[in-house]
């Protein structure tokens, strides 16, 4: 995080306004409960008054980890399709999750900027989001230890999709929020911490899915078609040709017996089921 060494950009005009100050107050509480098991559901509160989001999110990472559940509002009968799935292998495919793996840090990123180019095509969108009937996803981004993130995710419907303004307030208040969510891992951490360790990454996943029929590049293109990249897109990832992509992709189909991408995406989601429960023993 980037500490302030001038006070010259401070508006005494806005802290001034009554605005300012019903914001402070809610700051001042967060602070207070900031090392508090019950702080998730106070900051859900207040990111709700200035977001006006639809659902959120709240895990931990570390590394290619599985992810550990902080704090969601997600209804009992959305919570198998929505968070079980997600936890058991399924986050291996999110473009959060992949960005994490590839150096993202604190801050506030929107799904939309991260994810491929046929994301809103692949069926972990459908599954995930479109059956949700959530359209956009912000993440907040907070680094709360030297090899741990902790995402809060914000989820928005079609209907009342994510503001521009909103969005600004977002990226002006995350230093904030990251400092409160470090206090509350500081504290509370303690708690969290041997799940997190002890949850083996599922990477195996990736690494064994149709090994004993596939070659190392047609498992480097089903990584990518899984993650929602288009022909074009993959080529590209790989430095290869639109057309050798495609044949590739014919004979995945054929070796692994499916005829659609569906049917990849949940024969993938099977095997990842396998893999988690020999991890765990």
């Amino acid at each position: 995080m980037k500490y302030c060494s001038t006070t010259g950009d401070i508006d005494s005009t806005f802290l001034a306004s009554a605005g300012s100050a019903a914001w402070h107050r809610h700051m001042a509480s967060l602070v207070r409960s900031s090392g508090q098991r019950d702080f998730p559901i106070r900051l859900e509160q207040v990111l709700r008054a200035i977001t006006g989001f639809d659902t959120i999110l709240i895990n931990t990472y570390k590394g290619r980890h599985r992810p550990l559940l902080i704090h969601d509002d997600y209804p009992s009968e959305n919570r198998p399709q929505a968070i079980d799935r997600y936890l058991s292998g399924a986050y291996l495919l999110d473009p959060f999750f992949t960005a994490m793996s590839g150096g993202l840090d604190s801050g506030v990123h929107r799904l939309r900027e991260l994810a491929p180019d046929r994301f809103e095509s692949s069926d972990y969108y459908a599954h995930y989001y479109r059956a949700l009937g959530l359209a956009d996803e912000v993440g907040l981004f907070a680094r709360v230890g030297d090899d741990v993130l902790m995402v809060v995710s914000l989820g928005f419907q079609a209907e009342a999709p994510l503001k521009r303004r909103a969005l600004q307030v977002l990226k002006n208040v995350v230093p904030m929020i990251e400092t409160l969510l470090m206090e509350f891992w500081k504290w509370q951490g303690v708690l969290f911490q041997p799940t997190l360790e002890k949850d083996a990454p599922v990477e195996a996943a990736f690494a064994s899915f149709g090994r004993e029929v596939l070659t190392a590049r047609e498992q480097e293109i089903v990584r990518l078609l899984l993650a929602g990249h288009s022909t074009k897109s993959a080529a590209r990832e790989l430095d290869i040709s639109d057309g050798t992509v495609k044949v590739h992709r014919k004979h995945i189909y054929q070796r692994l017996d499916v005829s659609s991408q569906s049917q990849l995406f949940q024969l993938f989601l099977e095997h990842v089921a396998l893999i988690s429960r020999q991890l765990r023993g």
